[in-house]
């Protein structure tokens, strides 16, 4: 007779397939994917499944994870006219479904010849169904030929757990380094926070507030103030841009950053929760550049947490002049700009970056498009700039030689040109 289970070690059955902890433990992808492969290897021995049964089951995941398929677990269309959310979320969908199938296929070759040990014998779970289709191969072989309820169950279970984690990890760049909070029902206690997500992502415009709470969920598993990013133990996670080039950035996504002197969870917010609101300086009355008395330096500076919120700010200096730019607004600003190629034309007038970067409230024009030029600066004084310009008609493109107009420049009638290296175009 085999030992009793012990706290430990849970007996598997029912609705549990794993020995994670009851309190939760934290995964990365493949970590997690290597977690879910007993439940392969229950329909592997259940359905004494072969090699050419591997590829059925190849194809279901396959066309489960892809986009545009009859058994597409995201109906997400994409075209040249979607919102850059949008086109961002599911080209993340694409490249992290085909990893998965990746794994999926080299774990079933292996699994098939080198099983995988299952405490206290065969496994069973019960399943509740989330409503996957299958293939028609994958229906025969699943519910029909040697298939049943057991081989059924086993399956549908995996297939979810790999879809939940395919939409768990949409919001980061960086997916494969993201600590996952995992618990003894896998990835399914983010299903409320993930049917939130897509059916916003889905039916409307997804704010970038709707992305962040659920990529803290799926993190930390619970929620939090709305803001642009947030903190949990081991790291932070922040919008892309702060890392790459404004220009190349992605506008929506998050990139996590590891941190070991993160502790308890808090989220950032902007200083200015309505900018529409903020005061305003015209461009035209900016005073006029002066003899540069050196080069612009940034850097990003944190405030402390409050009410589990915090704010940042990015410090520009000049000599010892500093100008503070609250960072919320300025993600905000890059993720409403427009991009243009080099052959768009010059702009009409000109301002100073350092005139524009102090002055009180953000910038605005409306006497005709003005360039506004930070060539050869460190891409986080540019973003700092993005969050001193009003974030409507914002133009970012690489300088380069003129030509005749060929894009319009949003809905207003005048446009800030904001013109960086050409460099940060790769």
């Amino acid at each position: 007779m085999p030992p009793a289970p012990t706290p430990s070690s849970p007996a598997l059955g029912g609705i549990r397939w794993n020995t994670f902890p009851a309190t939760g433990t934290t995964l990365t992808a493949r970590e997690f994917f290597t977690a879910t492969e007993p439940l392969l290897q229950g329909v592997i021995d259940d359905n004494a499944l072969t090699g050419a049964d591997s590829e059925v089951l190849e194809d279901q995941i396959r066309a489960t994870l892809a986009l545009g398929t009859r058994e597409t677990s995201l109906p997400l269309s994409i075209g040249p006219d979607s919102a850059s959310a949008v086109r961002e979320l599911g080209a993340q969908a694409e490249t992290i479904g085909q990893e998965l199938v990746s794994w999926s296929t080299e774990a079933l070759e292996r699994l098939l010849t080198g099983p995988v040990p299952l405490p206290a014998g065969p496994l069973v779970v019960r399943s509740h169904c989330y409503g996957h289709l299958l293939t028609p191969p994958a229906a025969d072989l699943l519910r029909g030929r040697r298939g049943g309820p057991v081989t059924m169950q086993l399956y549908n279970e995996w297939l979810h757990q790999m879809v939940l984690l395919r939409d768990a990890l949409l919001p980061f760049t960086n997916w494969q380094d993201v600590p996952l909070l995992i618990t003894p029902a896998g990835l399914r206690h983010t299903e409320p926070a993930r049917d939130a997500f897509l059916t916003e992502l889905l039916v409307r415009q997804i704010r970038h507030t709707s992305i962040v709470a659920y990529a803290r969920n799926v993190v930390t598993g619970i929620s939090g103030p709305a803001g642009y990013g947030f903190e949990a133990g081991g790291g932070t996670a922040l919008p892309a841009v702060l890392d790459q080039p404004p220009l190349t950035a992605p506008r929506h996504l998050l990139t996590w950053r590891p941190d070991p002197a993160v502790g308890a969870a808090a989220t950032y917010v902007a200083e200015v929760q309505d900018y529409y609101a903020a005061p305003r300086t015209l461009v035209e009355d900016l005073p006029p550049a002066t003899t540069a008395s050196g080069p612009l330096s940034a850097r990003t500076v944190t405030a402390p947490v409050a009410d589990g919120t915090r704010t940042a700010r990015i410090d520009v200096t000049r000599g010892g002049t500093t100008a503070h730019v609250d960072l919320g607004q300025a993600l905000r600003g890059h993720r409403f700009i427009q991009r243009e190629d080099p052959a768009a034309a010059d702009a009409s007038g000109t301002a100073d970056a350092w005139s524009a970067l102090r002055a009180p409230g953000l910038v605005w024009t409306r006497s005709g498009d003005v360039t506004v030029d930070v060539t050869g600066q460190d891409d986080l004084v540019v973003l700092a700039l993005l969050g001193r310009l009003y974030p409507e008609n914002v133009t970012l493109r690489p300088a380069g030689p003129s030509a005749a107009r060929t894009t319009a420049h949003g809905t207003g009638p005048s446009c800030l040109v904001t013109l960086v290296d050409p460099a940060q175009t790769h």
